[in-house]
């Protein structure tokens, strides 16, 4: 186990998001604009009537994805969570529907139905970054 730490938070950001907004997509452009390098996205509700996700169906090297799609699909975002490192968010989402909930990875093409929020923390003094070990899966570590 590593991890890693800082008693250095910048930052607070607060997205509101509207009907026809991308979420992920927003979250990048938050990132690009306000020059973000590390942070954690620790909530985000809202509905959606686009979803795009996908989930590891394999527990061989490399692992095998599958990439789901709804569209025009009344959903309840009940959460992303994740780590922006090195300014490249790594986000994963729960939704659901009156009777299944679908979590997964965050893909670009979740839509806005109603509105999002989605709260972003900046994190200083850690210089996090993603690399891919000998087995090619992303590790992340620390410059600090």
């Amino acid at each position: 186990m590593k991890y890693f730490s800082t008693d250095r938070i910048g930052r607070i950001f607060i997205l509101s998001l509207e009907p026809g907004d991308y979420i992920l997509e927003s979250i990048k452009e938050l990132i690009k604009k306000e020059n973000v390098k590390d942070a954690i996205v620790i909530s985000a509700i809202g509905t959606l009537d686009e979803y795009r996700m996908h989930y590891v169906l394999t527990t061989s090297f490399p692992p095998k994805n599958k990439f789901e799609h709804w569209k025009d699909k009344p959903l309840e975002l009940a959460h992303i969570g994740g780590i922006i490192a090195n300014g490249e968010p790594h986000l994963h989402v729960l939704v659901s529907d009156p009777e299944k909930a679908y979590a997964g990875h965050l893909e670009d093409g979740c839509r806005v139905l109603y509105l999002a929020e989605i709260t972003v923390i900046e994190i200083k003094g850690l210089d996090l970054k993603r690399i891919r070990d000998e087995r090619q899966i992303q590790r992340l570590t620390s410059g600090s």
